[in-house]
């Protein structure tokens, strides 16, 4: 788990710095409209594509974890299903986005922007097998390798040409040489795509897929309603506002991502054999420790929203700041989140994120309505935090009636150190500390509180680092 975690951590974060840098730049370079008008593209395709994978990859993860010796069966039977719905999707949102699109210079960007989209879904896809063999060295070399051809291409093409379709084009170029390069590598696989297919596994495929298909519907959809309603009711100035402040939430999102996708198949492999004393232990240090990570993060930026997001996208973003302030209560929430999700899904339980996702975004829908009209994008950020409160709440709730774990009596000693950290940085925020040395005092205060307090996940980390 610690080597998979280690690599999936550079690969994700390696690639969302590379590409960080292209998003700066095009921030700077288009203008709150220009790259407000570009998130609302993809924000609006990406809601249209959600169909286009129904649940077959984490579903391909777990049953080539359960059934190795059925691994061509089910990769080309699962292939197969998924380019099949994923050519329907595209179809049929070429046909029908444009009729939702109420910003006349996104339209033009939208079938780009759908090819860049079954680019990176195709890729995912392909991501399950290595996942499954516990190979996240070749995911993390593949995300870098295709991170930084979009990164490549989207300042070339943005010093020539400052505009958001060319923009768009280096992205979805960028997307496809990183597909390329990973059928490259699985080419073992891929060669025999359509040579194991078995129609015998389609019903079992569809039948087990449908709760994942419900969870990436709901949650596609979550992820991208805030921009579409924004979109809907303000200019595409108040949508590049609200793409800084999501932004940089989305990138923090990534950390537990990390442990989550590791402890998956090790997860599946403990329930499979029974094993419930070691998967307690598991799920409870995985919390604990998304949550040691969540904190600091989340009080930092509170407490530097301005200065951080002034230092990224430019004075003309400060007033993302109240958002991006906002935004960074859902961390308490997402970071734990994701190691619960994983959990359920982990146990097969999956039927249960319907309740919880259905209403996470009626709600979500609800509140935006009613709040972005009088508080803009302020009001689409509590619209999001509300929302995660009652997902991942509810998610907690039905894990903890499946297996007994406890976390937060576990967190007294993170919670004094994260509290101390949050004094130095306030001090040097009213010293008027540049942002970036204060960020490295307060992450040096916070681990060097952790020692003196003698904090037991942090040896135990560094045991396995030093192992």
């Amino acid at each position: 788990m610690a080597k998979n975690t280690a690599w999936l951590a550079i690969g994700e974060m390696v690639s969302r710095l590379i590409r960080a840098g292209l998003i700066i730049y095009a921030a700077r370079v288009l203008g709150t409209e220009g790259y407000g008008v570009f998130s609302y593209a993809l924000s609006l395709a990406a809601l249209f594509t959600i169909f286009s994978d129904i649940g077959l990859s984490p579903l391909l993860t777990r049953e080539i974890v359960k059934q190795p010796e059925k691994i061509k069966e089910y990769f080309s039977t699962s292939f197969i299903l998924k380019l099949i719905i994923l050519l329907s999707t595209v179809l049929i949102t070429l046909t029908i986005a444009p009729f939702f699109v109420k910003i006349e210079a996104a339209r033009s960007l939208i079938p780009i922007i759908v090819i860049l989209i079954a680019f990176d879904s195709l890729r995912d896809f392909g991501f399950s097998l290595t996942r499954a063999e516990n190979r996240m060295e070749t995911e993390a070399g593949l995300k870098i390798a295709t991170n930084f051809a979009i990164t490549a291409l989207g300042v070339i093409v943005l010093t020539i040409k400052p505009e958001t379709q060319t923009l768009a084009i280096a992205y979805a170029a960028g997307s496809g040489i990183g597909l390329a390069l990973l059928i490259g590598k699985l080419w073992h696989q891929f060669k025999n795509a359509l040579a194991y297919f078995k129609k015998e596994l389609i019903k079992p495929i569809l039948t087990a897929a449908w709760p994942f298909a419900i969870m990436g519907l709901l949650g596609g959809f979550m992820i991208n309603i805030d921009t579409v309603i924004l979109g809907w009711f303000k200019g595409s100035h108040e949508l590049g506002l609200y793409a800084a402040a999501y932004r940089p939430v989305l990138l923090f999102y990534v950390i537990p991502a990390f442990l989550s996708t590791s402890l998956f198949p090790i997860m599946s492999r403990l329930i499979q054999e029974n094993k419930a004393e070691e998967m307690k232990k598991i799920l409870q240090k995985s919390l604990a420790l998304v949550l040691g990570v969540a904190l600091p993060i989340a009080l930092g930026g509170l407490i530097v929203a301005k200065p951080f997001i002034t230092l990224l996208f430019g004075s003309e973003y400060s007033d993302a700041s109240p958002a991006f302030q906002i935004l960074m209560f859902t961390l308490f929430f997402v970071f734990p989140g994701t190691i619960i999700s994983n959990a359920i899904f982990a146990y097969d339980r999956q039927r249960l994120f319907i309740f919880s996702m259905a209403g996470g975004a009626i709600l979500n829908i609800v509140l935006d309505i009613l709040l972005i009209p009088s508080y803009s994008i302020v009001g689409s950020a509590v619209a999001t935090l509300i929302s995660q409160i009652f997902i991942n709440g509810y998610n907690w709730y039905q894990l903890k009636k499946i297996i007994s774990f406890t976390v937060l009596n576990n967190l007294g000693k993170v919670s004094i150190s994260a509290l101390a950290m949050a004094g130095i940085v306030i001090l040097l925020a009213v010293l008027n500390t540049p942002v970036i040395i204060t960020v490295i005092i307060g992450a040096l205060v916070f681990l060097v509180s952790l020692i003196i307090l003698k904090e037991p996940l942090l040896f135990e980390v560094r045991s396995i680092i030093w192992r």
